[in-house]
């Protein structure tokens, strides 16, 4: 089987370097498959729109602002391409645009765009992030691109690398390792893999890289991403256990003074809005439904009597009331269940507002291996203590005595 390489670089020495590589080992044609320079953004302009690989590597830049695609891309409202508005879960416009001021997870998008489809292995992908990829978004942009990713059943597995290793941070890294052919049994799952311990140490420092993966650290990450079974250092999660409802909980609008049984005009309201303080009953300009309509309190649409009829009620929603609630998709009895138990019986009045709630996605890797620190036993405490006053004993008499 013949390799062809393919890259795309828009650091002109760093294409140069990938370049002049190729050509010492021989590989003139596959050189000519190298594109790069100040031109060549991955984001803005994509050198390899036809094609698509069986395998992709990514190293893209953390934190750093794309603000300079953006708007040579039309601004983040004109964007169209294929590669960041994609169709999903019956939306033919999915945004995964993220904010202007970090790119990286556009990366993962773009070569997600790049798999192969129609072949029986699929491809795969392997890049490294930093740790904001993993929880970033919140509801939109890139929490979007990880619910994207999941939803298909495309993340096989997320590393967790040593710190310090590479040259110009020493900040938490971690391998996003992507397919869209999981193996029958990892379908529907994710595994997480923490090789923050598995390093050996440079003998002489590269700037703030203080260590790097042996061949042995290499193949105990293969050999634990391979066996995937839990472990201290590998847990196994379904997809939904990162997903979450961000929900907006609503209550009534509470002005003094309001008679709760009588319906106020427009202008009434205004006025009452203007000059009366907050208190225990509720106005506002509410929707009234007289038939036709359920009642359905979990919504906003109440009972309620006016002039001695039933009617079905919408209130208007107090601004200063308002709250929103994270939801985990795999919450029992889901949005309904978590509002019934620890919504309702403190605010009885309250309702979420429907149209106003997301769907995100986020990666807590931190809580999935976080380890407490043991206690101290009472003996250890005591002999500190001791420890403490050995030292200073006679202290206090030398500095009277000095100063006398």
């Amino acid at each position: 089987m013949v390799t062809h390489l393919y890259g795309q670089e828009i650091n002109a020495e760093t294409y140069a370097i990938c370049k002049a590589d190729m050509l010492l080992k021989g590989e003139g044609d596959g050189a000519d498959n190298i594109v790069g320079g100040p031109e060549y953004s991955t984001l803005a302009n994509d050198a390899f729109t036809a094609r698509t690989f069986d395998f992709m590597m990514s190293n893209p830049p953390y934190g750093k602002s794309w603000k300079s695609d953006l708007e040579r891309m039309g601004g983040k409202g004109s964007i169209r391409d294929p590669r960041f508005v994609v169709q999903h879960n019956g939306d033919p416009e999915f945004s995964l645009i993220p904010r202007s001021s970090d790119g990286q997870l556009l990366f993962l998008a773009n070569m997600a765009s790049k798999m192969k489809q129609d072949t029986t292995l699929g491809s795969r992908i392997a890049e490294v992030h930093n740790g904001s990829s993993l929880f970033t978004g919140d509801g939109s942009g890139e929490s979007n691109i990880r619910r994207w990713i999941i939803e298909n059943d495309w993340l096989e597995a997320i590393v967790a690398l040593p710190l310090n290793m590479f040259y110009n941070t020493g900040i938490a890294t971690y391998i996003w390792v992507v397919s869209n052919r999981k193996p029958a049994h990892r379908r529907g799952f994710v595994q997480l893999i923490d090789a923050t311990q598995w390093r050996q140490p440079l003998r002489k420092n590269l700037g703030k890289k203080n260590c790097e993966l042996s061949e042995a650290d290499i193949e105990r990450i293969c050999t634990t991403f391979l066996a995937f079974r839990e472990s201290e250092q590998s847990k196994i999660f379904p997809n939904a256990a990162f997903g979450y409802w961000k929900v907006t909980v609503e209550r009534p609008l509470r002005l003094q003074g309001i008679d709760p049984a009588r319906v106020y005009t427009p202008k009434e309201i205004k006025a009452l809005k203007q000059s009366a303080a907050r208190a225990d009953d509720t106005a506002g300009d509410p929707k009234i439904y007289k038939q036709g309509v359920a009642p359905d309190p979990r919504h906003g649409l109440f009972m309620n009597a006016i002039h001695g009829k039933p009617v079905v009620v919408e209130y208007e929603p107090d601004p200063d009331l308002r709250d929103t609630e994270q939801i985990p998709l795999l919450e029992e009895g889901g949005v309904a269940g978590f509002i019934a138990r620890e919504v309702l019986p403190h605010v009885p009045d309250a309702w979420v507002d429907a149209a106003a709630t997301k769907i995100g996605y986020e990666i807590s890797f931190n809580r999935y291996f976080y380890k407490p620190q043991p206690l101290r036993t009472l003996a250890e405490i005591r002999a500190d203590i001791l420890a403490v006053e050995a030292e200073t004993e006679g202290l206090l008499g030398e500095i009277i005595g000095g100063g006398l």
